[in-house]
């Protein structure tokens, strides 16, 4: 397989994480999102919506979108499971999941902070408080979550899900923007518990051979 993947995605990140749990190698392939790699008409070959990751299969099939992504390699790749077997329990999962990746986000990602710069004028500390108030209101509704939940080690419970993909992105690119993040004990210590594992910490943008 091969990951179109940039250091710095969370989404890319997400895929990473799910790969490295399920122990599935991969070739990576680089765009350079900073410099506008994933518009290149070589790129947009690849995939449509100019955005990564891309997972290109053995046989060619291409997928994106990184939750997309991860529910076809839970399907395919069972063990370990990142969503739970009853449905009750994967709804929880994908709850959590999407507050991550479709409410907080998307809000934070590299275009729309571009576009406040270039489009809309805001200085540097205008989008660093853009940038803190939605981390502020999505990471509040995730500590909610966590707390009136399932108990365990990990966002539910005691082995790591496709919501500790996504929770685990989102902290550190909170952490890039000096977020603050007392506020959050639970979420925090579901972080740290990821971290101690491999396959996140393999995962994480400083140990990817693109990162600057």
């Amino acid at each position: 397989m091969k990951l179109y993947t940039y250091f710095r995605s969370s989404a890319a990140f997400r895929v990473r994480i799910a790969l490295n749990l399920k122990g599935l190698s991969y070739e990576p392939v680089f765009v350079h999102l900073a410099k506008g790699e994933h518009r290149n008409a070589d790129y947009a070959r690849v995939n449509a919506q100019a955005l990564v990751p891309t997972l290109e299969l053995d046989d060619g099939t291409r997928l994106n979108q990184s939750l997309a992504i991860i529910e076809y390699l839970d399907e395919v790749h069972r063990k370990p499971a990142l969503l739970p077997d009853e449905g009750k329990a994967r709804a929880r999962v994908r709850s959590l999941s999407d507050l991550v990746a479709c409410e907080i986000h998307p809000l934070n990602n590299l275009r729309v902070l571009q576009h406040l710069k270039r489009a809309l004028g805001q200085n540097e500390d205008q989008v660093n408080a853009w940038y803190r108030h939605w981390i502020a209101d999505g990471l509040t509704k995730f500590e909610a979550e966590l707390a009136s939940g399932k108990k365990g080690q990990f966002c539910y419970g005691d082995s790591p899900t496709m919501a500790d993909c996504c929770l685990v992105p989102q902290i550190f690119n909170a952490k890039r923007y000096s977020c603050e993040l007392a506020p959050y004990p639970i979420t925090m210590r579901v972080f740290e518990q990821c971290m101690k594992l491999d396959a996140f910490d393999r995962a994480q943008p400083a140990k990817q051979p693109d990162a600057e």
